[in-house]
């Protein structure tokens, strides 16, 4: 277990093994969040972005027909220039 105190402005330091857990480093944005049963949560924010995003797009791929690096690169130059 890692305690830490708040200070008069309401910051707080992030234990180095919490920090070398969650992959913080400097700059990095946490997340907290509360569940259910009341308990909070605390992660890193970029970490659930990236989570998030990736369950986002799935499928995409194979909704798009994409199955190969040439493929990306042929809708890629289509966005770009207008061609395949």
């Amino acid at each position: 277990m890692n305690l830490t105190k708040i200070s008069a402005n309401g910051q707080i330091t992030v234990p180095v093994e919490i920090r070398r857990l969650l992959g913080l480093k400097s700059g990095d944005k946490i997340l907290f969040y509360q569940k259910k049963d009341g308990e909070v949560v605390v992660s890193n924010a970029s970490e659930q972005a990236i989570r998030r995003a990736q369950a986002a797009f799935a499928d995409a791929a194979d909704v798009m027909g994409v199955s190969s690096e040439d493929d990306v690169q042929a809708l890629v130059n289509e966005v770009r220039y207008g061609k395949g």
